[in-house]
Parts: structure tokens; sequence; C-alpha cells
């Protein structure tokens, strides 16, 4: 199997290496931007299997499409979880959440190899999937969540919800007033009911509100850490994979 990573972050880009080699799954060639991907697609065969990074360095990677006909499965490897997910699913393909999880992989490879497409049946509405990165703020996103307190239902707008964290396999959100409630969701259902424009997944545990950040400290590794006004029983941290995504979406 020919396998092709297009990733900006060539750090990131050996570890997915590394760990596709653990799944029995050597690389054949690893790109870096926009324009070395179009020129090497003008000239190579394409592969049997893609590994696309969303956000290149010199733009969308949405653009390689509009200059070559790509005709192989792809598996997207992403931080814009939270409001693309409707669109990979809606297309079919296949996405790994940065930072990447080896067994996540291990069943993207898998499930690749059940349901392998032909290249000349691969029809993928990459507009359909490039709208829904470019223009988000046009869908509607929860205001209010509810959450059970005794024999009462409480209601919280997310406007008040500093954070939103898993632990003990319960999901709750952590509000402006110190208090947390466990709610009858889960952190990937909430991925497309969160506005990308307030809430941002800075790992597999946190939801953060941008309005309720008090702090951003440097930390070990290129990582972050994030203090928030209220909430301060665990520790945020902004994993290395993606506290480039987490400085474009503050800005």
């Amino acid at each position: 199997m020919e396998v092709l990573i297009i990733e900006d972050e060539k750090p990131a880009a050996r570890r997915l290496a590394r760990l596709l080699e653990v799944c029995g799954v050597s690389v054949s060639h690893m790109l870096h931007s926009v324009e070395e991907s179009i020129n090497w697609f003008n000239s190579h065969s394409h592969p049997d299997l893609i590994f696309l990074d969303i956000q290149l360095s010199d733009g969308l990677s949405f653009e390689i499409f509009d200059a070559v006909e790509i005709r192989s499965p792809i598996i997207f490897t992403t931080a814009y979880d939270e409001y693309a997910l409707q669109a990979f699913k809606l297309n079919s393909i296949d996405y790994l959440l940065k930072p990447i999880d080896e067994e996540e992989l291990q069943s993207a490879i898998e499930q690749y190899r059940k349901h392998t497409p032909s290249k000349e049946g691969l029809k993928i509405d990459f507009e359909d999937i490039r709208n829904m990165l470019v223009n988000p703020l046009e869908r509607e996103f929860k205001k209010r969540f509810t959450a059970k307190v005794g024999q009462h239902i409480k209601i919280i707008n997310a406007e008040d919800i500093e954070c939103f964290y898993s632990e003990n396999k319960g999901t709750y959100a952590a509000t402006a007033d110190g208090r947390n409630y466990l709610l009858d969701t889960t952190l990937e259902q909430l991925e497309s009911e969160l506005s990308p424009d307030t809430f941002f997944r800075v790992s597999r545990k946190f939801y953060i509100h941008i309005n309720h950040i008090s702090d951003i400290i440097s930390y070990s590794n290129s990582r972050l850490k994030i203090k928030l006004n209220r909430y301060s029983e665990q520790e945020i941290i902004v994993s290395r994979e993606r506290v480039k995504d987490f400085k474009l979406w503050l800005e």
C-alpha cells in the first residue's frame, strides 16, 4: 500500500509516519505545503491512501483539489472537529483528531482496508467540506444546556460555561459561578453543537470558552497552559499539535 502524508508541521508528519509503521504501514512520501503537493501530484501516480492536514502553511489543503483531481481515499488529520465533523460523515471520509491516538489510527487503517473504494469511483464533495470550514458561523449552535440537580432541571447558558471537561467517564460543564454540572452528553456529541467562534477543544479532555480565559502561559515541550477565571481543579494544557490552531483561533 502506497501512503502519502501531507502535513506542514514536520515533527507531526514524522510522528504520524512512526505511528503508521507500528500499524504495519510504510509511508512513501511526505509533503508539507499546497504548492509542493500540487507539483507532486502533477508528476507522480496517485497513492493508495492520503493522510491530509487541512490547514497547511500556505493555505487550506482544499486548494490542492482546485488544481488537481484527486483520485485517492483520504483520511483527514485535523483539529477542526468542532464544526467539520458533519461534513466528514456526509462524505464518508474518515478523520483523525490531533494529537493522533495510536488506537484510533489503527481503527482508521482497518476501516480503510475493509471498505477500500476504487479510485475511479471515489466521489468526494470537497466544496461541502470547505464550506463547513470556511463558513462555520452560518450554522446554528446550542445556546443553552440542561443538567439535572436533584429533582430539578438546571438551565445553563453557553456564555456562562468556562469549559466542558470529561472525568470518570462523565462530561461536565464548569460555570463562571464556580459550579460543575454533570451533563447527559459526551465531548464527542458536543463537537457539532458548540460554536467554534467561542469554544475550542484544547485537548481530549477540555473545551474552553474564549471569554473566560484569564491567562495563557508557555509550558514545556512547546505547549501552552490555560488559566480560566474560576475553574482550577485540573491543569488545562494545549497539546503541542494544537498550539498553532489554538493561536489562529484566538485571532
